[in-house]
């Protein structure tokens, strides 16, 4: 099957059931992707298909081929940081880091499908990604900095 992720398109050899997280790890060595609990209840997996945030423990690769995946690696560049990831750094987000690339990831969705989110809107969005260090307020705080600098782009 064909995957088109971060722009560039592979060739892999897998089972279609096979979840796109195993696809991205384990055959392209796309590791940003987390594994967190395998059921899509806790977010750490989370990429974007056609632009739409999903749960790539729960994909089976057969359907996220013709789409366009976009994982945290291809999000920014160390040089040219997406609006999110900027405000991740700017407030201090992370603690243990674990979750956060399933968090930027939701947060880029969010943001990309309203760019003027209110308090509630970003809990809602966010509800699914689950950080075990709290750091809940940061996070909130980091998505509205980016919403305002996307906005100023």
């Amino acid at each position: 099957m064909r995957l088109t992720v971060n722009g560039k398109e592979h060739e892999v050899d897998v089972e279609d059931d096979m979840p796109l997280l195993w696809v991205l790890r384990d055959e392209l060595g796309l590791t940003g992707t987390k594994y967190g609990c395998g059921i899509a209840q806790c977010g750490a997996c989370t990429v974007h298909m056609d632009g739409f945030a999903v749960r790539s423990c729960q994909v089976p690769a057969a359907s996220a081929d013709g789409t366009e995946v976009v994982t945290i690696e291809g999000l920014g560049t160390p040089e040219t940081l997406h609006a999110v990831q900027e405000a991740w750094v700017e407030h201090q987000v992370a603690q243990c880091g674990y979750c956060q690339s399933g968090q930027i990831m939701q947060a880029a969705s969010l943001l990309s499908l309203n760019a003027e989110p209110t308090d509630d809107d970003i809990d809602v969005a966010m509800s699914g990604n689950l950080c075990r260090c709290g750091t809940y307020p940061r996070i909130r705080a980091a998505v509205k900095t980016a919403a305002q600098k996307l906005q100023e782009a």
